[in-house]
């Protein structure tokens, strides 16, 4: 066995013991741990990580180096703001665990698709380096599949829910509550955001700033116009009529994106109609052209 093979079995099995060491019935716990539920209190203590692991160890720098890697791929923003975003209720160290264990899965998948085919040393590397970070890679891809998806669905919902705020303010209601009943009573990705806004509030932050949170969350230039519009509730008499206009403002923008995208898939029908057109006028054309060039050649 060569080096390079020893190698490949080493990484592999560093691999899957990270990935055994994330599982319960893997190792065994503790003689403390395993005693606690029979002691005077009953209860079991503060949970204390176990520094000697592999994965408490490796974990920091596996972090580390997974922001470097979508820090170069041009995502600025933290993990936090992206799932945050995305409204995927996961931790950041929790979602940085997942992706430690697909890059390992992959680096383990690599090592033993080079050692079963022996590709070549080039491609046996290439292999092995690329299957864990093309799966790093697809988990980023979901985060930002799933954060333009919720801003195109805040952006379809945000006039109707502008719309009902112009409503409730111009009948009477204050801006909080008008802000706790759409939350209570809406459904879908702007209900949702409301809700955390409403209990921003009544944590005790003011409503300008749990707004602002909104606006930083979401990351919409429609939602930025309705909270600058929204944060004059103390100061403007006729916000209903600023935020009904902002509603139509919106509805418009939303329309003419629209277009937009119909039209974009417009053009791509056309693709297929000029391949299809395009490839038997070049093999017509080539049978005389094959014709003329044998007679030129005498062959």
């Amino acid at each position: 066995m060569s080096g390079a093979e020893l190698l490949l079995l080493l990484i592999g099995g560093t691999g899957v013991a990270l990935v055994l060491d994330q599982f319960r019935w893997a190792h065994r716990r503790s003689m403390a741990r395993r005693l606690t539920p029979y002691g005077s209190a009953g209860r079991p203590g503060p949970r204390i990580a176990a520094v000697s692991s592999p994965a408490a160890v490796l974990m920091p720098l596996v972090e580390q180096s997974l922001d470097r890697v979508t820090r170069a791929l041009g995502i600025d923003d933290d993990l936090a703001t992206r799932l945050a975003r995305a409204d995927v209720d996961v931790d950041p160290a929790r979602f940085r665990t997942r992706q430690a264990l697909h890059a390992v899965l992959g680096l383990a998948g690599g090592a033993a698709l080079a050692l079963l085919v022996r590709p070549g040393s080039f491609v046996s590397v290439l292999t092995v380096v690329g299957l864990p970070l093309l799966w790093v890679l697809l988990d980023e891809q979901r985060i930002s599949n799933r954060i333009r998806h919720r801003s195109h669905v805040l952006q379809v919902e945000l006039p109707v829910v502008a719309e009902q705020l112009g409503i409730l303010i111009d009948a009477g209601s204050s801006l909080p509550s008008a802000l706790a009943r759409i939350a209570r009573r809406g459904r879908g990705a702007a209900a949702e955001d409301l809700q955390r806004v409403v209990l921003r509030i009544r944590s005790g932050l003011g409503e300008a700033e749990a707004l602002s949170e909104w606006a930083d969350r979401s990351d919409t230039g429609a939602v930025r116009r309705l909270v600058s519009v929204l944060s004059l509730h103390r100061e403007a008499a006729d916000l209903g009529q600023l935020i009904s206009a902002e509603a139509q403002a919106i509805r418009a923008e939303s329309h003419r994106e629209l277009v937009e995208r119909i039209e974009r898939r417009g053009q791509l029908v056309w693709i297929p109609v000029t391949v299809a057109t395009l490839v038997p006028g070049l093999l017509l054309l080539a049978v005389p052209f094959v014709s003329a060039l044998s007679q030129v050649t005498g062959a």
